[in-house]
């Protein structure tokens, strides 16, 4: 592996189910390294269709049952703004792939609020930094994320973050309100750059000939304004977990055959 991109590590599945299944093995072995000590676990969850295809594959596998799911706490870098329950939001995705089967604590499923909770967008904003602040520790108004699950949009976006657009050099809050989004639905709530990157990994997860140029500039450097893929960095790890359609245009030797 190249030295400029050492701290960037790119895994391929040769398909996207056997890729879901490798990261649902790794998020769980993970999580049980991390319980198993008596240690809490929060976790950064995504939507999309990767993004539930990981926690379905990990709903199959066995080593679900050694978790003490008690001492794991489950967020979202951001979510649609629609009623509860609605098939597009991230947590509705994410409790009929794995969380509706485990044996949770409500309190730990940590949700943005709907657009029919009462409340407008700027306010849900709020309510989720204020949520995040309650698991803050020290100079830091939010949990670092033993894992942050991302995907990736063919435009490069993370989260919400978007493509030129002023919420991606947003670093003093740790939630914001997006408007006018470029992709539908137009209102949603986002982490920022600061949470996410304050994550001790971050694992992108991407699949298809679509995404391998968003891949390709995030590797090579790309500004994250124009591509926030390329700005996403966890403080111990970066991972881009690709299937072979995406992983097109990288470098040989930025191919990761270990991790």
């Amino acid at each position: 592996m190249v030295e400029a991109w050492a701290e960037k590590f790119v895994v391929i599945g040769p398909d996207p189910a056997t890729l879901a299944s490798s990261v649902a093995d790794r998020f769980l072995d993970r999580v049980i390294k991390r319980t198993s000590a008596g240690k809490h676990a929060h976790v950064s969850l995504t939507g999309g269709s990767m993004g539930s295809a990981v926690l379905r594959a990990a709903a199959s596998k066995p080593a679900v049952q050694e978790i003490d799911w008690a001492l794991v706490h489950f967020w979202w870098s951001d979510e649609r703004f629609v009623v509860r329950g609605h098939a597009d939001r991230n947590d509705q995705q994410a409790h009929d792939a794995l969380l509706g089967t485990l044996d949770i604590p409500t309190d730990n499923i940590h949700s943005m609020a709907a657009s029919d909770d009462g409340i407008d967008l700027d306010q849900a904003a709020e309510a989720y930094a204020s949520e995040l602040a309650r698991f803050g520790a020290g100079d830091r108004a939010w949990p670092s994320f033993d894992v942050c699950f991302l995907g990736v949009g063919p435009d490069g976006h993370i989260a919400s973050l978007f493509p030129d657009r002023s919420d991606i050099h947003v670093t003093d809050r740790a939630v914001v309100a997006v408007r006018n989004s470029p992709k539908p639905p137009p209102e949603r709530v986002t982490m920022t750059r600061p949470v996410i990157n304050d994550s001790k990994r971050v694992w992108m997860v991407l699949t298809g000939a679509d995404k391998a140029s968003a891949l390709g500039l995030a590797l090579a450097g790309a500004s994250y304004s124009n591509v926030p893929a390329a700005g996403a960095k966890g403080r111990k790890r970066t991972v881009f977990f690709v299937d072979e359609a995406a992983a097109e245009k990288v470098p040989y030797e930025l191919i990761d055959r270990e991790y």
